[in-house]
């Protein structure tokens, strides 16, 4: 007998949202793409024009929604910003859908959660101590979904790069780049790979309500940054930067997500990267 295909609501359909998208579709879910503006969605997606701060615009959501990804944008970096979309906005989607129907909800957060661990292994067991205000308003969003009984898990995502992604690359080519005088981890995953993680967890019968989005291999930022530029005919950059503000050194496991099935496709950094740069040089 065959399975219909599942109705998704991807709530945030930006770039990561639309990646995610495609690979639901071509599994043969009937997906639809809620966002602010009019910015095209990719072929297929069902557009859903709304705004998660507005009550009123969330009045016509599609009937029947069995899978949830909530991934919104912040309008600005913001405390308030961040707790628009985050926190308010989640309450507001979640009011105005039929939850009876809802199958799964994935809530994409943050690795912002966790506090500086001196570059010791963190996973989904170690306590969250969010560093800055991103972190605690992510958290308490995740508090929230929680709160409300649904079947639902969090997929906190390590720092993000991939195509559209290349400030770093065009950094160190004009030698602005600096690493830390003191070792600090990098811990990253390709924007395809969150996408397909998101879309991973969509697909497990009993998933379970965390995991880690991140690569297969945390890198010291002076390593990354050095091969990086090396690869890009650039100056190694010199040790006489200040630790990156509001993320901890730590270095995140993927073991969990792992263990689930997924298999990234860009399971180090500096492959990833080395993927931009060839497609830059044309």
């Amino acid at each position: 007998m065959d399975v219909p295909a599942p109705r998704v609501l991807i709530a945030g359909c930006g770039d990561v949202g639309s990646r995610a998208a495609a690979v639901l579709q071509a599994r043969g879910a009937t997906v639809f793409g809620l966002r602010r503006s009019s910015a095209p969605l990719p072929t297929g997606v069902v557009a859903v024009r709304a705004d998660l701060a507005d009550v009123a615009s969330l009045a016509a959501l599609p009937e029947g929604i069995e899978q949830l990804v909530y991934l919104p944008t912040p309008d600005t970096r913001t405390p308030e910003a961040y707790r628009r979309v985050f926190v308010d906005g989640l309450e507001r989607l979640l009011d105005a859908l039929d939850t009876a129907a809802l199958r799964r909800v994935v809530y994409v957060s943050s690795s912002a959660v966790y506090g500086d661990h001196g570059g010791d292994w963190v996973d989904e067991d170690t306590p969250p101590q969010p560093p800055g205000f991103n972190g605690s308003i992510l958290l308490e969003g995740e508090r929230r979904l929680a709160a409300r009984g649904l079947p639902a898990t969090v997929l906190r995502l390590a720092g993000l790069y991939g195509p559209g992604r290349e400030s770093l690359l065009r950094r160190l080519q004009a030698g602005q780049a600096r690493v830390p005088a003191t070792p600090f981890w990098a811990n990253r995953i390709h924007v395809d790979d969150a996408a397909g993680a998101i879309a991973h967890l969509l697909t497990l019968d009993a998933p379970q309500d965390l995991y880690l989005g991140v690569d297969d291999t945390p890198l010291p930022l002076d390593v990354l940054y050095g091969e990086l530029a090396e690869l890009l005919g650039a100056p190694p950059p010199p040790p006489t930067g200040d630790a990156p503000s509001g993320i901890g050194n730590k270095r995140l496991s993927n073991a969990r997500l792992r263990a689930s099935g997924f298999v990234p496709c860009w399971p180090d950094a500096r492959a990833g990267h080395r993927a931009l740069i060839q497609a830059r040089a044309g």
